[in-house]
């Protein structure tokens, strides 16, 4: 790091993340003024538009990408149309011990008196809750799903490589002449497509403004300054936002500026923590890059600076504020911006350069809190982009993470994507994957599988609350087989997918009317050729997931039902009374559950064939399903923090778990139950058909020592390679140990640059709540042979 990149770091990493309301008292006059003047997405767009227009701009003394959603670093604006916080969400989030937001008295007092009054009742959550239906609410309230949509914009949004070939001039050229082609007298659509792409032609002249209003300020500050070389950046930068987004860029400067000008217009039009993403950035830089070393109009320093700065930008950039049930399955300050390094192009070939090194040269340097990198690896990558994503991996910052392009690919394809647009794509957000550029991939929220089992195992009763929030399947004691039971569960979990599918597509269309996103249609394919927005059907792919949890919890519960109860002559009515009472007063049948039952995750067979019915299972009910945008929905094997909460949903479970502890996260085993090593966990992993999701999650946790030589990172190398010959989607490592764990919770304010890898993505240590500490700590520590 030079000395620009080392103060540019230092304020990013010492600013506190902070609410803005001037957003949502901007957009509160203008709906008071202008509701039902226009249609919805010229609304949204002309808001827009009003926004860019207006909004405080912010340059820092050092900065050389420019562009904030509020008024200064990690100052965060609220989205009322979404959710209209109280001023008692407000209070909490100025208080809580995690993802704290300042939020001054004064702008409280603000929301009370400008934004609350118009915005109750008519945001997307209110709309949400006032209208779903009870069995719906009972469901949710105990746990066994989340509804991500309930208070924020949908979306995993990816760019493809459209906006370096394509400035916003070229795209009002292609919205002008869709306009002329339109057939009002043929199509009953046409006057709604208008609508549409009129809003989309808005939306490009409000971006470029905003570029516009930034080179003005830029120039005023050159004038202002006495130090040459600084108004020489800022000349510098006054041309760069001159040109881009309003053309397309024609230097490394100018590329990530325009990307980073088209993610803030994404993020303040319509975000309440959506991942947006540049995709594969270093294939998108690359020709720039080469160019520029070429022609002698960069060098490797001034852009690896470039990407520092940019890097730096994005750590500015905290997640809207969540509260509620948001707030619990995912509490913390990413925005999950995942920049994907290396994978295949477009053709097939490999798509690593010298970027991709660049990029993890700065993660390595900076390793901040976002963006958040990862590396993927397909049989054409180099051994050498791995390697030294190993030597970054053990430095403990738990990241990068390592996706197998050739099964992200397969996935694609198998959901009916052209090949080249899956090379294209790649994963956003925390495992997702999608078709960059052309797809709106939709996350719907979390589902607890395990939940489900306990409310079978109560015949539909949730026993932690004593509501009836699930089908009559039977007795549990009056179940004469292991087939019996598992009958009853699956037809559980039909019904719990239908309640949560029913009320998604409800939400979809709720979306599409009300709030449209024409900025971000503008830059996602066929959008605009189709005259849709994004949220309703515009991209060329529409894919609705719901994110299974807890499949090692699940399937060891199972396992322990069919050893003990079904084989073993263990009374049902004994197990399900020490369920109810946390196994108070029965730890000798505790401990005989955990210690002798075949667990998921040692490459057993037992408990690994259980785990891939239940996995069938899954696919079976969800996959296939028909959403509101002509698209399906499908499964992906993600909990982020949510296996936190749905643990605090869940009671005790039969493979020994006391109650409220946390479930077994993504694909990860159950915490304690994976005894055999890494290479036993990969093996019973690679008996799942990942192909068949739109990705898995793997957690593994390693001792420093074990990665502290050049042969140790071979072997990590050769795990990771052979994961995915066996068909793995995704591996992660946390190298750290317990030791200082516990004292990072003992002394935080000497750990506060301690990061650790928590779900699909990083966060420090010290920030997180003890619940969420305490789950890391306990994942099993293990060691390479």
């Amino acid at each position: 790091m030079n000395e620009r990149i080392e103060r540019l770091r230092k304020e990013s990493f010492e600013a506190v993340p902070s609410i803005s309301i001037e957003r949502a008292v901007m957009e509160t006059e203008f709906y008071r003024e202008n509701y039902g003047k226009y249609s919805l997405p010229v609304l949204r767009a002309r808001f827009f538009h009003e926004l860019c227009a207006r909004k405080t701009l912010y340059i820092g003394e050092l900065e050389l990408i420019v562009g904030e959603r509020g008024p200064r670093p990690k100052a965060v604006p609220t989205f009322p149309e979404l959710t209209c916080h109280s001023a008692e969400d407000l209070r909490i989030l100025n208080s809580r011990s995690m993802a704290r937001y300042d939020v001054a008295e004064e702008d409280i007092g603000t929301y009370e008196d400008v934004v609350i009054p118009y915005w109750q009742g008519r945001s997307m959550r209110d709309r949400v809750f006032s209208h779903v239906p009870e069995d719906w609410k009972a469901a949710y309230e105990c746990g066994l799903f989340t509804e991500f949509m309930e208070q924020r914009a949908p979306g995993h949004t990816a760019l493809d490589g459209i906006i370096y070939e394509t400035g916003m001039l070229d795209f009002k050229a292609r919205i002008t002449g869709r306009l002329a082609a339109l057939d009002f007298l043929n199509d009953a659509e046409a006057s709604d497509k208008a609508e549409q792409l009129k809003a989309m032609d808005i939306a490009c002249n409000a971006v470029m403004l905003f570029a516009a209003r930034h080179a003005e300020l830029a120039d005023h500050m050159a004038d202002q300054t006495d130090d040459p070389a600084r108004e020489a950046e800022l000349r510098r930068m006054a041309d760069v936002c001159r040109r881009v987004p309003a053309h397309r860029p024609r230097d490394f400067w100018e590329a990530l500026q325009m990307y980073w000008f088209v993610h803030l217009g994404a993020i303040t039009e319509l975000n309440g923590w959506d991942a947006m993403s540049p995709g594969h950035l270093d294939q998108h830089l690359g020709p720039f890059y080469e160019q520029g070393i070429a022609d002698g109009t960069l060098s490797r320093e001034a852009a690896k600076e470039l990407l520092s700065c940019f890097w730096i930008k994005v750590n500015n950039h905290p997640a809207p504020p969540k509260v509620g049930v948001t707030a619990k399955e995912s509490g913390t300050y990413n925005d999950f911006t995942q920049i994907n390094i290396g994978g295949l192009k477009r053709d097939g070939s490999d798509g690593s350069n010298e970027v991709s090194s660049l990029i993890l040269e700065v993660v390595d340097d900076l390793h901040l809190l976002q963006p958040q990198p990862s590396v993927h690896v397909s049989e054409r990558t180099p051994e050498r982009l791995l390697r030294a994503a190993s030597r970054v991996i053990r430095q403990g910052y738990g990241y990068p993470s390592v996706f197998n392009s050739d099964l992200v690919v397969m996935e694609q394809v198998r959901a009916g994507k052209f090949v080249e647009d899956a090379r294209e794509g790649g994963t956003s957000g925390c495992i997702e994957t999608g078709a960059f550029g052309k797809e709106a991939y939709i996350l719907t929220g979390y589902l607890n599988v395990p939940k489900v089992l306990e409310v079978t195992l109560n015949n539909g009763v949730d026993p932690l609350t004593g509501r009836r929030v699930g089908l009559e399947t039977g007795d549990p004691e009056a179940f004469e087989t292991y087939e019996e039971l598992y009958d009853a569960f699956v037809r559980q979990l039909e019904h719990v997918v239908d309640l949560k599918v029913r009320v998604n597509n409800y939400i979809e269309r709720m979306y599409a009317k009300h709030s449209p996103a024409p900025f971000l249609s503008v830059v996602i394919r066929d959008c605009i050729d189709k005259g849709r927005d994004y949220y309703d059907g515009g991209p060329r792919y529409n894919t609705s997931y719901i994110q299974c949890c807890g499949i090692g919890t699940v399937t060891d519960s199972l396992s322990a039902l069919k050893t003990h109860v079904f084989e073993g002559g263990l009374s049902m009515a004994d197990l399900l009374e020490a369920l109810e009472n946390d196994f108070e007063g029965a730890e000798p049948l505790r401990l005989r559950l955990w210690n002798r039952t075949p667990f998921f995750g040692n490459d057993d067979d037992r408990a690994d064939d259980i785990m891939r019915r239940v996995y069938e299972s899954l696919f079976q009910t969800i996959d296939g399903r028909l959403n509101t945008k002509g698209g399906r929905y499908h499964l992906n094997m993600l909990s982020t923090t949510c296996h936190v909460y749905f643990g605090k949903m869940l009671g005790a479970t039969p493979n020994g778990r006391r109650a409220h502890l946390p479930e077994s996260d993504g694909t990860s085993p159950s915490h304690g139950a994976d005894r055999n090593g890494p290479t036993a966990v990969v093996k019973s992993l690679s008996k799942m058909d990942q192909a068949k999701s739109g990705g898995t999650l793997l957690n593994q946790r390693f001792l420093p020592s074990v990665l502290a030589t050049d042969r140790d990172l071979d072997k990590l190398c050769g795990l990771v390679r052979t994961y995915f010959t066996l068909g793995g989607h995704h591996i992660q490592f946390n190298v750290v140990d317990t030791r200082t764990l516990r004292l990072a919770q003992e002394n935080p304010d000497e750990y506060r640059n301690l990061l650790v890898r928590v779900a699909g993505y990083s966060d420090y240590f010290v920030d997180l709540d003890r619940d969420h500490q305490e789950e890391i700590i306990s994942r099993t520590e293990q060691e390479l042979g």
